[in-house]
């Protein structure tokens, strides 16, 4: 593994004549050069086949005979593999590695582990330096700079933001103090392989996410939250979807789950898309012609919201409440609903009350269906009407994965993207070496 040496680069000592240069000062500038703590450079060297500069360094004293895992001192187990080499910051235009024994110790907890160095992380082919450069650059610029500016394969990224992200997230507890929450899934990849995240509506950012949306997934979340924390959250904004109110109400059985306003009248826009399909296929095979071209190009005159209609939807609209008094009452039950959530406390639950009674008389099908479903999620309704809690912080955040989701194509892994995602999204971005 290790090449062989060639070109010795001589201590300024013996290149200079200055007077206070010497070994230890020789020493101290290659540990800044390579932003190194604990450390200790025994040699430096070019290796003319791999074209980089290699600096051998051991671990200080303090420093040696560590577990790679938890850090504690564990007594020897082998020499391991022999030297190795990490991947250093380039120096100018030249790569740079670190080279050192990588020998074994024996952990009680871990077993026999490589032992721990302070330039690098457990697990990792590069140097702290490198990494948190790499993560950096990955937050804050596209996918072929970073490959290209470092030289490395853009999975090699992927890994690094990961584990960059994994040690972050050991030292600082993003899961405190979380009062009010936002629970959603995203696609992330074909073939509906999605992930769960969850966004703490009082900082706005990012504190979990995991593959999978089903019940088993989001139980890890409340797993690593804890029964004393969970016990301290307030509210949850969510859809409608069964596997969230499930969990949560294990879980968190003081919390009030908030419905997201934008779903259900969503809802209500599927009911009324739905009523204008079967009079439009019930005036084709009726032979009436002149009521199917009125109803033709109405799609999106009934969806959008009145203030955003041209003149010409304004008067397809007129028309149709002239031909066709059903389909314009539906048209009304959608905005009426758009009504309530616009309107906040007990006047607009209210109005959510009235507007029930008025859907379950209509007898349009659809709209008594969709009384009957808001009905079973009135709870979740009238907290978010209420409390004045919606998803909008968590879809904004969706879009802002999705940005990320393109950007990290090419990761092998799901984790990868989590790690990129939470140190843009979750706070955890490190700062670039040497800056404070």
């Amino acid at each position: 593994m290790t090449a062989r040496r060639s070109t010795p680069m001589v201590p300024a000592v013996q290149v200079g004549s200055r007077r206070g240069w010497n070994g230890v000062r020789f020493k101290r500038v290659w540990a800044r050069l390579l932003g190194v703590e604990h450390t200790v450079i025994e040699d430096v060297f070019v290796d003319e086949a791999s074209d980089a500069i290699v600096v051998c360094v051991r671990p200080t004293r303090s420093r040696r005979g560590r577990c790679g895992v938890c850090g504690r001192k564990r007594p020897g187990y082998d020499q391991g593999e022999g030297r190795r080499r990490w991947r250093a910051l380039d120096l100018g235009v030249v790569r740079a590695f670190v080279e050192a024994d990588a020998p074994r110790v024996h952990c009680p907890e871990h077993g026999v582990v490589v032992a721990a160095v302070p330039w690098a992380r457990h697990g990792a082919g590069f140097t702290r330096a490198f990494d948190d450069t790499a993560a950096w650059l990955a937050v804050h610029t596209s996918r072929a700079a970073v490959a290209e500016l470092l030289r490395v394969a853009w999975r090699s990224v992927g890994r690094v933001c990961a584990r960059v992200a994994a040690e972050a997230e050991q030292r600082t507890d993003r899961l405190e103090g979380l009062r009010r929450i936002g629970i959603d899934e995203i696609s992330h990849r074909k073939g509906q392989r999605y992930l769960t995240v969850v966004v703490d509506h009082g900082s706005g950012r990012l504190v979990w996410a995991a593959p999978g949306r089903d019940e088993q997934t989001l139980e890890g979340f409340f797993d690593a939250l804890g029964a004393q924390r969970c016990a301290m959250v307030e509210l949850v904004s969510a859809d409608a979807a069964g596997w969230i109110a499930n969990v949560v109400a294990r879980r968190c059985p003081k919390a009030r789950v908030c419905l997201d306003p934008f779903h259900i009248v969503a809802w209500a826009t599927d009911a009324l898309d739905e009523v204008r399909r079967e009079t439009w296929n019930a005036a084709r095979r009726g032979g009436d012609a002149a009521l199917a071209r009125e109803l033709k190009g109405a799609r999106f005159a009934l969806w959008k919201n009145p203030g955003d209609l041209t003149a010409r939807q304004r008067g397809k609209l007129a028309r149709i409440a002239e031909v066709n008094r059903q389909l314009y009452r539906a048209y009304l039950l959608k905005e009426e609903l758009r009504l309530v959530f616009r309107v906040k406390g007990p006047r607009a639950v209210a109005l959510l009350d009235a507007w029930l009674g008025w859907a379950r008389r209509c007898r349009i099908p659809a709209f008594v269906a969709l009384a009957s479903k808001i009905a079973r999620h009135r709870a979740g309704i009238v907290a978010a009407l209420t409390e004045g809690l919606s998803n909008s912080r968590v879809e904004s955040m969706n879009t802002r994965l999705r940005l990320l989701t393109r950007v990290a194509f090419g990761f092998h892994s799901a984790q990868a993207l989590i790690g990129l995602a939470m140190l843009s999204l979750g706070g955890l971005c490190p700062p670039l070496p040497g800056r404070a």
